[in-house]
């Protein structure tokens, strides 16, 4: 338990020649994940990819996985759907809704385009009627409880969140989010856009009483991209029937006919993955937990966070987001001279420092995991500095 981290980041060949803060978008991939990748699509090639051994192995690789993610969310196995990405996990919840015309979906003003897209779709084919949530405005001040119970009424089906907000970096009060919507009339299921939390926060999501957690490996978490899932609690899969159906999904009698839903989280995987990715997600998880507990990995990402911030807003051009230290590893912030963000970050990409824009609002955000190291920061700042005129 935390080794050094100068060892630690060893096992990450992304980061030896590059200063890395695009943890939200991807997380670079630990050799020994590749490694074993590789070595499972040789295992396939060499028995045979449909051999009753093959067949057998990627069993148990969907078993291992599973509880090695459902470790990690503070969650039972069984509640775990093994899908390609976040995005996924979040479509099976929302079309597996039994929507009525008149139907209301609460959604915030903050979330990721292709969660927004699909509202948007169920607004069209099903005539629901949706509502933005302004949680921009409460990054700073104001109750972003308050703000999502006050928008909740009586046709309120479903209640759409990120855990973290992916643009500005902000840590939602889950558990008392979903107090409030579980004291709403008849109760509102919540969905929640786990894209920047897994991997970030310590998490007991049986604890917590959320109902849809929509997830990915590829991020925070540094597994291979193509592998997500998505938590159901117990007490939601009622209301939520499969919509993308496959064999992994279904029982069936011994001549082979479908005779009902797999009991558990399986019920809503479809067919055949890419088996030998999961060995790699495993390899990453198992890493991180090598360095520290989930609680010890998530103070050093608010060290090294409050840190960034700290540097960023010694400069005069630049306008941090947060007015305080960020509770998570997103540190957005707008340059207020010289040139246009895309700009600056190709710039900074040119000296091998990456970080993205944001387009709502629009800012340049840069990610800290627990590995970054001050000096990566420090080398972001005096870049910063020189591009954009104030150094």
């Amino acid at each position: 338990m935390n080794k050094s981290l100068e060892t630690h980041r060893q096992n990450f060949p992304a980061l030896e020649n590059k200063a890395y803060f695009n943890y939200g978008g991807q997380g670079p991939l630990p050799q020994v994940s590749m490694d074993k990748i590789i070595k499972s699509y040789q295992f396939v090639q060499e028995c045979g990819p449909f051999s009753q051994k093959v067949n057998s192995w990627v069993q148990q690789e969907l078993g291992l996985t599973r509880e090695a993610i459902a470790s990690e969310l503070g969650v039972q196995s069984a509640t775990i759907t093994l899908t390609e990405d976040v995005t996924v996990g979040c479509n099976i919840a929302l079309w597996g809704i039994d929507w009525q015309r008149g139907d209301h979906l609460l959604i915030s003003d903050c979330e990721h385009p292709g969660v927004v897209a699909t509202v948007g779709e169920l607004v069209r084919r099903f005539q629901i009627e949706v509502s933005v949530c302004p949680l921009l405005e409460t990054l700073n001040e104001g109750d972003p409880v308050e703000a999502i119970a006050s928008r909740i009424k009586s046709n309120t089906r479903l209640v759409v969140i990120s855990h973290i907000l992916w643009n500005t970096g902000q840590v939602l009060p889950l558990t008392a989010i979903m107090q409030a919507c579980k004291a709403a009339s008849g109760g509102v299921r919540v969905l929640v856009d786990a894209a920047q939390s897994v991997g970030v926060l310590p998490l007991n999501l049986a604890e917590s009483g959320v109902d849809f957690y929509g997830f990915t490996g590829h991020k925070w978490l540094c597994g291979p991209e193509g592998l997500g899932g998505l938590y159901v609690s117990p007490d939601a899969v009622s209301d939520l029937s499969p919509t993308f159906i496959g064999w992994r999904g279904i029982e069936v009698d011994e001549r082979g006919t479908p005779t009902n839903w797999k009991s558990d989280g399986r019920r809503y995987e479809i067919a055949t993955s890419a088996y030998p990715l999961m060995v790699g997600l495993r390899e990453a998880i198992a890493i991180h937990n090598q360095w520290g507990t989930a609680t010890e990995r998530y103070q050093q990402i608010c060290n090294l966070s409050q840190y960034l911030w700290e540097r960023l807003s010694e400069l005069p051009q630049i306008d941090c987001l947060r007015t305080s230290p960020p509770e998570s590893g997103l540190v957005s912030f707008k340059v207020t001279q010289s040139l246009p963000h895309p700009q600056i970050v190709r710039a900074l990409e040119s000296e091998n420092i990456l970080v993205r824009t944001i387009l709502d609002p629009d800012c340049i955000r840069a990610c800290v995991h627990y590995f970054t190291q001050p000096s990566e920061i420090d080398e972001l700042i005096t870049c910063l500095a020189k591009i954009s005129g104030g150094g």
